[in-house]
């Protein structure tokens, strides 16, 4: 089994560590009340899809 011949630095493990951060999600606006919801998914506020009503949301 291979075993290090040096001591990884600790701007190395944190560059490394940094590169894996959480981003926030990417929002799109709905055209007809411009509320924000995540794109490719039905909009929760209205329950439109791709310009369809496929979910009945009470208000």
């Amino acid at each position: 089994m291979a075993t290090p011949k040096r001591k990884h630095s600790k701007q190395r493990s944190r560059k490394r560590r940094g590169a894996n951060s959480f981003k926030a999600p990417q929002l799109s606006k709905d055209s007809t009340d411009g509320t924000l919801f995540r794109p490719h998914r039905v909009n929760p506020a209205n329950g439109m899809y791709r310009g369809r009503q496929v979910l009945d949301i009470e208000v």
